[in-house]
């Protein structure tokens, strides 16, 4: 069993939730536009976005941490991460605070893109790594219906 190096598990957590708590402070105006759109079935309560969002943000900190504490890390599991993260802020912004629903699915297959290279790439020298990226592309893929219903129902 491997000693957790703590600092950098703390490092790893911060940067996915800080950039999800970012990204929610600054569209938090416009989350109520959820609630007056037409929305495609299966579509969940608002409440649980939040909850959800969190977990996956702290999977993918302690993917993180499992890939930064391999023996041989490489620097384009971290570029793949970091693009994904980009990805994932501006998500938010375009959908909530532009109201561009057509562009946010755009943006959110290239988001669901990264995502899948990430975990291709971090399963290269870490498996646990690579499996706790899985829940956040599936629910990516989710997401995309969402979004994508939501511009079909709203156009």
């Amino acid at each position: 069993m491997m000693k957790i190096q703590w600092k950098k598990l703390i490092v790893s957590l911060v940067i996915p939730l800080a950039v999800g708590g970012l990204s929610a402070l600054l569209t938090r105006e416009g989350m109520d536009r959820f609630s007056e759109v037409q929305k495609p079935p299966l579509a969940p309560p608002a409440w649980l976005f939040p909850v959800a969002w969190t977990i996956l943000y702290v999977l993918m900190g302690v993917a993180a941490y499992l890939i930064w504490v391999a023996p041989h890390p490489f620097t384009l599991q971290f570029a793949a991460y970091g693009t994904q993260l980009f990805f994932n802020f501006f998500w938010s912004l375009i959908f909530f605070n532009l109201k561009n629903d057509l562009f946010a699915f755009v943006w959110l297959v290239f988001l669901w893109l990264f995502i899948l290279l990430t975990v291709l790439l971090f399963r290269r020298n870490e498996r646990t790594a690579a499996w706790l990226m899985v829940p956040y592309l599936v629910w990516v893929t989710f997401a995309g219906y969402l979004n994508l219903g939501i511009y079909l129902l709203n156009r």
